[in-house]
């Protein structure tokens, strides 16, 4: 590795597993002090204890706004002002709509909006007085491309991708860059609701991707020069038609 985030403090939510564990593993590595946010505080504790002082682990419930709205606090009291947020945590439902359990639908969206929304509102005060910072919200290839058999989890990222791009605006005069990364499917604990033959089909034909190639296009994000920005970055596995 080559220390291109040393001195970095960044936090990632949903960091317990899949893209958001990959992505804290690789700005580590990179020489960041990661806050590790969840509310699995058993499996934060482990992981960190293996990742090493540098990986400090944050039990937030993101459903609870109050414990959202402490959280730029809480990290600085860990770590220090915080540079990099990464708004990863994320739930997935696809399926009818006409099918679909509404209740279910809306503890989605509370999680992929408004959880996600309420902890960027969190964090950009302090990076505001600081003038500089870095915000990057896992979206999918779902928000820029609706996809027919998940219709509510592509209104979520498209919901993503709207916030973005607006607040992206407003605070690009204090030296804040904002961006998504929009994977197609990766193998992680998202995709447990997918009918067994479709997930079979895609790990047979090499459709789907590993976290990894999520974390280091992350990387490749946050490594540009402070002027440019990348705005969106889709990345897909080759055999998908999109």
């Amino acid at each position: 590795m080559t220390g291109l985030m040393n001195g970095k403090v960044a936090a990632v939510t949903g960091a317990a597993s899949g893209i958001g564990l990959e992505c804290a593993k690789t700005l580590l590595a990179e020489g960041a002090t990661v806050v590790l946010i969840d509310r699995a505080a058993d499996r934060l504790d482990a992981i960190c204890a293996e990742l090493g002082p540098s990986a400090k682990p944050l039990v937030i419930d993101l459903m609870n706004g109050a414990e959202v709205d402490e959280m730029a606090a809480r990290i600085e009291a860990l770590a220090g002002p915080l540079d990099i947020l990464h708004a990863n945590a994320g739930a997935y439902i696809g399926g009818a709509a006409a099918e679909g359990d509404p209740d279910a639908w809306d503890r989605m969206l509370h999680l992929n909006i408004n959880a996600a929304f309420r902890s960027v509102r969190a964090v950009l005060p302090g990076m505001i007085e600081r003038k500089t910072g870095d915000v990057i919200f896992t979206s999918s290839v779902a928000g820029v491309v609706p996809v027919v058999w998940e219709p509510v989890y592509t209104a979520s990222k498209f919901a993503v991708q709207a916030f973005l791009h607006a607040t992206r605006r407003q605070v690009s005069e204090h030296g804040i860059r904002m961006g998504a990364v929009l994977p197609g499917p990766v193998v992680t604990a998202l995709l447990d609701d997918w009918p067994k033959a479709k997930m079979e089909e895609a790990l047979a034909n090499g459709s789907l991707m590993q976290p990894k190639e999520v974390a280091e296009a992350v990387l490749f994000m946050l490594s540009r020069p402070r002027n440019v920005v990348i705005r969106d970055l889709v990345i897909l596995p080759n055999s998908v038609d999109l």
